[in-house]
């Protein structure tokens, strides 16, 4: 009688435990993926940093022809 009332339980537990499992597997890929999110936004903060050096440099030539123009010759 024992294993009768122990039996609907064990089957609850069961799955419980298949739930959980679920739920860890799903949490490690989210994990995975915000982390590759990190990265990626790590490598755009750079590429952006690199375009505004480039954007710096585009600006000070154009102001450099600007002066060139307006100076007396």
């Amino acid at each position: 009688m024992t294993e009768e009332v122990d039996n609907p339980v064990l089957q609850h537990l069961r799955a419980i435990r298949t739930q959980l499992d679920t739920l860890s597997d799903r949490v490690l890929e989210l994990t995975q993926r915000v982390g590759n999110l990190g990265i990626q936004v790590t490598q755009l903060s750079v590429r952006i940093d690199h375009l505004d050096l480039r954007l710096d440099r585009v600006e000070r030539r154009l102001d450099r022809i600007e002066a060139w123009a307006a100076s007396p010759v």
